[in-house]
């Protein structure tokens, strides 16, 4: 009986885990039923893109580069033609390193390749041919080509390079491109324009390439390829081309960019010219200058070294970044502002004893024992510091500023680049604000006296200095400084012109800026300029500046000791010709140059020389049909020139002035 309970027993359990398993047979199979439910009707749409997505795969084609070119359609930034020695990793057989190894055996292939091979395999597919070296040589691409049977999925491709045929010329104007960097690509990223840049490797970096690139770039096309499970590519199924970029014609004459260069002669300064009436940029020259050629395969640390720590800073654009004391240039529009706020009448004279006292304090003139009976056009014509301490006292700070600010003195001009520095038009609201102590933002009577003959807390840039003075001999009309004159259509070649319109108009007397003009033309004449323009065949009129660097303590001479250091003067000139309807205004700086009629003014003769007589080297640079060579030039070999890079940006200058 016993033995008949416990089989009944077994039995029982036996039925019971039966049951259990197919209870859970049964969920079971009901949950693949849900997920097969899931994925092939639910799911279905999604699934099959993503399966053809994986399938076909979209190849970036990157477009061509836009050209940049002068106003006389001279190729200042080209596209050349050189071999690239590529890798597709899905075709390759065995192992990539190895791979490497064995080119590196028939081409170079340096450390630095490496680095940047492997970098852009994080961001590529593997069926996407990568560039492992750029630029091959002859010799390379014949040793290549006689074994390349060896290398099933290396392949040569041809492309295309950027290119700055005349190197150091207008460098800070045009800037440079160069690879992709981790900043670059999250700006990128965070753009609207981030589908636009796939398979691009180079991006503006600095100058009209950077603040242009959107333009320059073009629109990205892509190949539809279809793709094998292996990763394989199979077959193109569809081609939509890229649109190369616009064409950049410029308002710089690149004649006249090399003219200006050239007369520097190795010396630190800045030089902007403008044409009034349009506001076109015709020149803007920082010196020294730098190969942007060095730039856009990545500088190697050597050539970086010698231009980040020279003392010089020769990347630094100097028409638009550096902020100097403008000295005696100031002066006539010191003069017009006389004029204008009834301070004074041009027959107004002082007697000038070769100082101005304020509080037991000695202003000094440059010249001892001063200039005798001087009215406003002689204080113009001859320099005379003395007129200005008096004027300047009589306007105060706050009257000077609001006066000049319309001029852009102190202003951001808006010109096409970017980094533009603002420069300091002094106020006392500005010494408040600038200043943390306290003691020192209280204003004295020496600030304003110093503010009369351009030195002080005044720092302006040579593009404000050109533009005002421009805006001057354009009879109070401000146009906007440009550089991009023209935008040309990278397909289609249709010109659009840029060129802004009227900024506004500074309601000036017509007969106090015939006065002003009149004083600056017998500054060429009879004054400071009149060596230097003397037989010029055109006439022009300018001014003379000649700022400090060093102070000079009461009842201490002039050192002549600084000339040829950097704490020697600067020379400044600013002019405009011809007089009757000015085509050109110039400010040109010399850092540590001396007087300003004998470093500074021979430069602006040479350039209106050029520019208005056409004395001026032979012509440079090619067609705008040479904008794609063959092969890559021999002044693409990476080399620096820094015997001539001796520049250092100027700034703050202060407290006296000669001419």
């Amino acid at each position: 009986m016993a033995e008949f309970k416990n089989t009944e027993r077994e039995l029982r359990n036996f039925r019971l885990r039966i049951t259990a398993a197919i209870v859970f047979a049964l969920i079971c199979f009901g949950l693949l039923f849900a997920r097969f439910i899931w994925l092939q009707v639910v799911r279905h749409d999604a699934y099959a893109a993503q399966a053809e997505d994986n399938r076909i795969s979209l190849v970036p084609v990157v477009p061509n580069r836009g050209l940049i070119m002068d106003r006389n359609g001279v190729i200042l930034a080209r596209n050349y033609s050189a071999y690239t020695l590529e890798i597709t990793r899905s075709k390759i057989n065995g192992d990539l390193e190895s791979v490497i190894d064995d080119l590196a055996q028939v081409v170079t292939i340096t450390p630095k390749d490496r680095r940047r091979f492997k970098k852009l395999l994080e961001y590529s597919k593997s069926f996407v041919s990568l560039p492992i070296r750029t630029r091959l040589s002859d010799e390379e691409l014949a040793r290549f080509t006689a074994q390349r049977y060896r290398f099933p999925g290396v392949d040569v491709q041809a492309r295309l390079f950027r290119q700055y045929p005349l190197g150091e010329v207008a460098a800070h104007v045009i800037g440079y491109i160069g690879r992709i960097n981790q900043r670059d690509a999250d700006r990128i990223d965070d753009s609207d324009d981030a589908a636009n840049y796939k398979g691009t490797s180079y991006i503006g970096k600095d100058g009209l390439e950077k603040s242009y690139e959107r333009q320059l770039h073009g629109t990205t096309g892509y190949e539809e390829i279809e793709v094998a499970a292996s990763g394989r590519a199979v077959r193109s199924m569809s081609h939509v081309s890229a649109t190369p970029g616009d064409n950049l014609i410029l308002s710089i004459d690149i004649e006249l960019q090399k003219v200006v260069e050239e007369a520097f002669a190795g010396r630190r300064g800045a030089l902007v010219a403008i044409e009034p009436a349009t506001g076109d940029v015709l020149a803007s020259v920082s010196q020294p200058s730098f190969d942007p050629n060095l730039f856009v395969e990545g500088i190697d640390q050597q050539s970086w070294d010698e231009l980040n720590n020279s003392p010089d800073h020769p990347l630094i654009n100097r028409p638009i970044r550096g902020t100097y004391a403008p000295g005696s240039t100031y002066k006539p529009f010191m003069a017009l502002a006389a004029l204008e706020l009834g301070k004074r009448t041009t027959s107004f004279a002082i007697n000038d004893l070769g100082y101005f006292m304020l509080g037991g304090h000695q202003f000094r003139d440059d010249k001892v024992g001063g200039h005798g009976r001087v009215d406003m056009y002689k204080s113009i014509v001859e320099s005379c510091d003395t007129y200005y301490y008096m004027l300047a006292n009589d306007l105060g700070p706050d009257t000077i500023h609001d006066f000049m600010k319309p001029f852009g003195f102190g202003q951001l001009t808006g010109i096409d680049l970017e980094h533009e520095q603002r420069g300091i038009l002094p106020s006392t609201d500005w010494k408040r604000k600038y200043y943390k102590q306290v003691a020192a933002q209280k204003w004295v009577g020496g600030d304003t006296i110093s503010l009369g003959i351009g030195q002080g807390f005044n720092a302006f840039t040579p593009l404000q200095m050109a533009h005002a003075v421009a805006t001057l001999v354009n009879d109070g009309v401000v146009m906007k400084p440009h550089l991009v004159k023209i935008m040309e259509d990278g397909a289609t070649h249709k010109q659009t012109q840029t060129v802004p319109k009227e900024s506004y108009r500074i309601p000036l007397k017509q007969e106090n800026l015939e006065f002003i003009k009149r004083a600056m033309i017998g500054v060429t004449r009879e004054g400071t300029g009149r060596i230097i323009f003397a037989g010029a065949g055109y006439d022009s009129g300018g001014k003379t500046g000649t700022a400090q660097v060093l102070g000079i303590k009461q009842g201490e001479k002039y050192n002549k000791r600084h000339n040829g250091t950097r704490l020697a003067d600067n020379a400044w000139y600013v002019g405009f010709a011809p007089t009757d309807k000015p085509r050109i205004a110039i400010a040109v700086v010399v850092e540590n140059g001396g007087w300003g009629a004998t470093a500074a003014a021979p430069i602006v003769r040479k350039a209106m020389d050029y520019y208005l007589l056409g004395k001026g080297p032979g012509v440079v640079g090619k067609s705008a049909t040479a904008a794609i060579i063959p092969d890559a030039p021999d002044d693409m070999k990476k080399s620096t020139n820094l015997a001539r890079q001796r520049q250092a940006v100027a700034s703050g200058y202060k407290n006296h002035e000669f001419d």
